[in-house]
């Protein structure tokens, strides 16, 4: 099977698993009502009660709740590739079933960003557009990241390795897609998505008919590229291109 047929076998296979999987597993658009909600009432509370010394405190106390959100997340991403349906159960245990994964991550991330301000401060005027063109490297070969965490049980290190390795090995089936996705969702909401980490759109929620129904179809078109993105590391993660060659054989014939 020549590169262009496995790329129209795998997104054919992962746009037909998608649909079914967010028709299904649909009221995952209204988490973003949710998240908004408790970042918003979790800085408040923050800068309200740690003042003073306890200041010190806030930062590590913000980032668990964000890595408890992102567990929540894509723990019901999870849910709705694996058994195409997502339940209030499955939002209460989100939120520590990745936790400390993500919360490791996080910790790898904030110690590289910390030794790279070192060294950018050392560059002068050029360390802004360095520390730019490192991000973007960040989010181009670390991109599965999130998929890979909860899909494959794996430490964060780990997973930071084995995300580097997927990419290497299915960039061209996963990168067209994304890209197509995501400029969609540019198109239609005006946001660029540059968090892989991201678990809602931040829209101008407005509450009239216009504000609600882009509201609902931006989130919507969101929860489907991430249902989308997980089929598709599913696919590409468990399979060789040999494999897939076989498989579409199997069932064309």
């Amino acid at each position: 099977m020549n590169i262009f047929k496995d790329m129209i076998y795998v997104q054919k296979n992962t746009f037909k698993k998608s649909i079914l999987s967010f028709k299904r597993s649909w009221p995952i658009i209204f988490t973003a009502v949710i998240y908004m909600f408790i970042n918003v009432l979790a800085i408040n509370l923050i800068n309200l009660l740690l003042r003073g010394v306890l200041s010190i405190i806030a930062g590590f106390i913000f980032a668990i709740i964000s890595s408890s959100l992102i567990s929540n997340y894509l723990y019901l991403l999870y849910n709705a590739i694996t058994y195409n349906r997502i339940t209030f159960q499955n939002f209460k245990d989100g939120f520590t079933q990745y936790l400390w994964k993500v919360y490791g991550i996080f910790f790898i991330a904030w110690i590289g960003s910390y030794a790279l301000s070192i060294l950018l401060d050392l560059t002068g005027s050029a360390g802004v557009m360095l520390y730019s063109l490192i991000r973007l490297l960040v989010l181009v070969f670390l991109n599965p990241l999130p998929e890979t965490i909860y899909q494959k049980y794996y430490s964060s290190v780990d997973s930071i390795k084995y995300a580097f390795d997927f990419i290497k090995e299915n960039w061209l089936n996963w990168f067209v897609p994304n890209i197509i996705l995501f400029g969609i969702i540019y198109l239609v909401t005006g946001r660029l998505v540059e968090d892989m980490f991201t678990t809602y759109l931040v829209l101008d929620f407005r509450l009239d008919m216009l504000g609600i129904i882009m509201f609902l179809l931006g989130q919507s078109i969101f929860s489907f590229t991430m249902i989308y993105r997980g089929h598709l590391f599913s696919l590409l993660s468990t399979s060789t291109r040999r494999k897939r060659m076989y498989m579409n054989r199997l069932y064309e014939d």
